[in-house]
């Protein structure tokens, strides 16, 4: 199976929030793929610029390579050509490799490279990691920066060098570091997609946009489609009332409530699907789902978010 041919390189094909699905699990545990579809074909159908299969989000972790390609090959069917599909590889260099060929069968555009299984590299190490597992897949390459990997702005040099690497992404939060890293590519003449990744990207979407990065994952969007788009309309409009309204009242309140649990940026985005009415099913384990206090205070806060969005309709 092969994916449609790209209108356009993925950068131009970014233009709007990027979805990352969460894995739909039936009651036997098992993955439910006809939920999964759904979910996905929902996200495509509210506006999502592209699908993150099998990422964070979606329990890369917890799912076998079987599971892995069956579901990246349901993603590139319902998205049809409509909007780039990227998949998740990780673990360890032989391991990233496996699941990057899987991707690139089951039809994916592109690779999300997840930091490599506990441990802690060098430098030298990352670079060949990565460097490796870009030139094993015909797929472009964005590296996923986060946890045990912190590139240096030397490092992200070397990667805008490297042939299939097209992109990083950020979850570790440190501007300092990241302008230090755009400054170092663009200075050598080199380019890269920068992409916020933090858990909810958007509480720090204005100040990322502040050093260039525009891009960013949207794990709202999974469940509220509606305030995602909302924030990112606003965002890039310059609608400074309600990008601030929306972190006030919706965005810092759920960071706060993530910030209660462990795992929490997984679990109760999927609490939140189901709550949507869309039986994805718990999370696996290691992780656990949320107390049911704080599924009381999620359900109080994509209330309010509803509201707020009520609200600007109502000024404007």
């Amino acid at each position: 199976m092969t994916s449609a041919p790209p209108a356009a390189p993925l950068v131009e094909r970014l233009d709007g929030p990027l979805f990352f699905p969460v894995t739909a699990f039936g009651p036997d545990g098992a993955v439910d793929l006809d939920t999964f579809r759904a979910h996905v074909r929902d996200g495509i159908e509210a506006g999502a610029a592209a699908v993150f299969a099998c990422c964070g989000t979606g329990e890369f972790h917890a799912i076998t390579p079987e599971e892995f390609r069956v579901c990246v090959a349901a993603a590139v069917e319902e998205a049809a050509g409509r909007v780039p599909v990227l998949a998740g590889a990780g673990y360890g260099t032989a391991l990233a490799i496996r699941y990057a060929r899987l991707a690139e069968e089951a039809g994916a555009d592109a690779l999300l490279a997840m930091p490599p299984y506990l441990v802690v590299a060098d430098q030298a190490g990352l670079l060949r990691h990565y460097t490796e597992l870009a030139a094993a897949t015909s797929l472009d390459v964005v590296v996923y920066q986060r946890d045990n990997a912190i590139l240096t702005p030397e490092t992200a040099v070397a990667l805008a060098r490297a042939e299939g690497i097209i992109g990083l992404k950020d979850g570790l939060g440190d501007l300092d570091l990241m302008q230090r890293i755009v400054s170092a590519v663009r200075a050598e003449g080199l380019d890269l997609l920068y992409f916020n990744g933090l858990p909810t990207a958007e509480l720090t979407g204005p100040a990322y946009r502040g050093i260039g990065v525009t891009l960013y994952s949207s794990a709202v969007f999974c469940f509220a489609p509606d305030i995602a788009l909302a924030f990112h309309r606003a965002l890039t409009s310059g609608d400074d009332a309600t990008v601030n309204r929306l972190i006030d009242g919706f965005y810092r309140p759920l960071v706060e409530l993530r910030a209660k649990g462990r795992g929490y940026a997984v679990s109760l985005v999927k609490a939140a699907v189901r709550m949507g009415g869309l039986d994805v099913g718990e999370v696996r384990p290691p992780l656990s789902e949320p107390a049911p206090e704080h599924l009381k205070e999620l359900a109080v806060i994509i209330e309010r978010g509803r509201a707020l969005l009520a609200t600007g309709e109502a000024d404007a």
